[in-house]
């Protein structure tokens, strides 16, 4: 699936800009802040609004409610995840920081299913419609070890919290101000570094493997963003401009760059060639 697509085709131009080959997490939220995450503090239009003000829009409130139905699945998807990965630590240390993460994600997730009963959407009709892409993303990119499993949480996963806080600068303030909270770095980031390059050094080749591995998620992750994206009109429209201040189509491609260079520059963190 081409990741320029918006609607059921490909916005023109936005997939040869900045992305890999067709081929999100799915929609994860990631562990750390990536440097082209820096909020703007010059608010206009409804970002400058609190929820109160910007929910008269019905189309607003559509899209907020989609991307707090989407954030939610993922971090429940996260928790389950990272229990999961849990099984394949090394050692019991190891077992122990992926359950604190694990926790931390499910905290992540109460706040949104609480969000969505506050605005009188009801949490498991709210993430339903993104199940089915985020759980066929999990299974296409299960990993086979404890290092595939740490990339694809370090890299995977950040992509698509890139994606978060890119939208969230076009949100109102008080969606705004829950989504980036519920993007705070766990840990994660700065434990998969440490235990990747540490297996890199002892073995070189592992390098090459996981940096293949890296590359596939960031291909699947996009691919499946995209398709979310496209299956739910509100997001779509707020993407391409359509709800104030939203993206425009250049602006799409701008910020498809932002997130491959993000990623590029976590590749390196971890030692590997993007």
């Amino acid at each position: 699936m081409c990741v320029g697509r918006i609607h059921e085709n490909c916005v023109p131009g936005v997939a040869d800009q900045a992305l890999p080959p067709c081929g999100w997490r799915a929609i994860v939220p990631s562990m750390e802040t990536p440097d082209n995450a820096t909020e703007s503090t010059g608010h206009t239009g409804i970002a400058a609004q609190d929820w109160a003000a910007a929910s008269a829009e019905p189309q607003y409130r559509a899209a907020v409610v989609d991307l707090l139905g989407a954030l939610a699945y993922g971090e429940l998807a996260a928790f389950e995840r990272l229990a999961e990965d849990a099984k394949l630590a090394p050692s019991l240390a190891d077992k122990a920081e992926l359950a604190k993460m694990a926790s931390a994600e499910f905290h992540h997730f109460e706040q949104l299913r609480d969000r969505l009963t506050a605005i009188d959407a009801e949490p498991t009709a709210s993430m339903q419609p993104f199940a089915q892409a985020l759980d066929d993303f999990h299974r296409q990119t299960a990993p086979s070890d404890w290092l595939e499993g740490l990339v694809k949480a370090y890299v995977g996963d950040s992509i698509a919290s890139d994606f978060y806080r890119e939208v969230a600068a076009r949100l109102d303030s008080d969606t705004r101000a829950l989504v980036l909270a519920v993007l705070d770095d766990t840990g994660h980031g700065n434990f998969a570094v440490e235990k990747v390059r540490a297996a890199i050094e002892a073995d070189p080749r592992v390098g090459g493997r996981l940096a293949l591995w890296a590359r596939r998620l960031m291909g699947e992750a996009l691919s499946q963003a995209q398709r979310v994206v496209a299956e739910r009109d509100a997001l779509s429209t707020m993407l391409v401009g359509g709800v104030a201040d939203g993206f425009d189509l250049a602006a799409v491609g701008e910020m498809f760059s932002r997130i491959t260079k993000a990623h590029t520059k976590r590749m390196a963190a971890l030692g590997l060639a993007a």
